[in-house]
């Protein structure tokens, strides 16, 4: 009997492991194949070539057309870096809100009145489509250590249209599943906010405490519930097929060039349009803020009174 009872205990074990097996297995599937696989594509900013030949009218068009909302997500803990970033690159987007996982009197901001930071990533969504979606094409989602430059982001989406059904980052790879990681930062265009916005309607499909076997990051939830309503990643980088948006600091970019190519530092580190970086801290966000808007290099040719020309075959770039 003893035996008996033992193996039927073994049974009951072994049976419900695999209803649980089969249950993750499903939901896994539910949540990957909902929609043909999608290979991204590698969007690009425009060449200098290709703004130079048009009209100053057609150049003054383009940038009033851009229109970029700011979203920050943070948290009480993060009141430094959340300083910083009030006080450095998030004035020069059109508008930028603080989203804050609860009330801080020293800061204006969004209450969500939840720390999950996919809760905090699906609120905040929803409110900036109910308030603002005809008034921005562009969604900028960041957390409070990336520090951005606006004026690059703006400059790579002159090429893109915000009607069309994308988002766009550095893109990374879960198995089968290609999202946009949210160190580097995350901009929708109006149009997939408009599909996401309709995909919260169904917690089916977008259910808003994610998976119930194990919990995925926000970023990778985001990019399940975006496939649902035919709204994939696409990775961003300049026209060398450098990334733009970075979830590394520029530090610890320079130090992976100085390993992998010493010879080539400063063409081995970054995009010269780069348009994130991440895992800032405030004193750097400010050193960031001088060297991209104050610091000037009069020997480059924009819009500077003076050129001091180079001599011939020297290495000055």
């Amino acid at each position: 009997m003893i035996l008996e009872s033992s193996s039927f205990i073994k049974g009951m074990l072994l049976g419900g492991v695999c209803c649980v097996l089969v249950t993750l297995l499903g939901h896994i599937k539910t949540g990957h194949t909902t929609t043909k696989s999608h290979d991204h594509r590698h969007l690009q900013g425009p060449r200098k070539e290709d703004i130079l030949n048009l009209s100053k009218e057609k150049r003054l068009e383009l940038t009033q057309s851009l229109r970029v909302y700011c979203i920050i997500l943070v948290k009480p803990k993060d009141l430094g870096h959340w300083a910083a970033v009030k006080e450095t690159w998030s004035k020069h987007c059109d508008k930028a809100e603080f989203y804050s996982s609860e009330n801080v009197k020293v800061f204006d901001s969004i209450v969500l009145n939840t720390d999950d930071m996919w809760t905090m990533m699906r609120q905040a969504y929803k409110y900036a489509y109910e308030n603002y979606r005809d008034s921005y094409n562009w969604y900028f989602l960041a957390y409070p250590t990336t520090f951005a430059i606006v004026e690059n982001l703006k400059y790579f989406l002159l090429k893109q249209d915000a009607g069309q059904p994308f988002y766009t980052g550095q893109t990374e790879s879960s198995g089968d599943l290609q999202y946009v990681n949210g160190a580097g930062g995350i901009v929708l265009s109006v149009e997939s906010l408009r599909r996401l916005y309709r995909i919260f309607q169904d917690p089916d499909k977008c259910p808003e405490h994610g998976g119930v076997i194990w919990k995925l990051s926000e970023d990778k939830q985001l990019a399940l519930c975006l496939k649902y309503g035919g709204v994939h990643a696409e990775n961003a980088e300049d026209v060398g097929k450098k990334d733009i948006f970075n979830t590394k600091s520029v530090g610890a970019l320079i130090k992976e060039a100085m390993a992998n190519s010493p010879q080539e530092v400063v063409e081995g580190c970054c995009s010269d349009m780069a348009i994130t970086f991440s895992g800032l801290s405030p004193n750097h966000m400010h050193v960031m803020m001088y060297g991209v808007y104050r610091l000037r290099a009069y020997g480059h040719t924009f819009n500077d009174a003076l050129t001091f020309l180079p001599l011939p075959d020297s290495d000055n770039d």
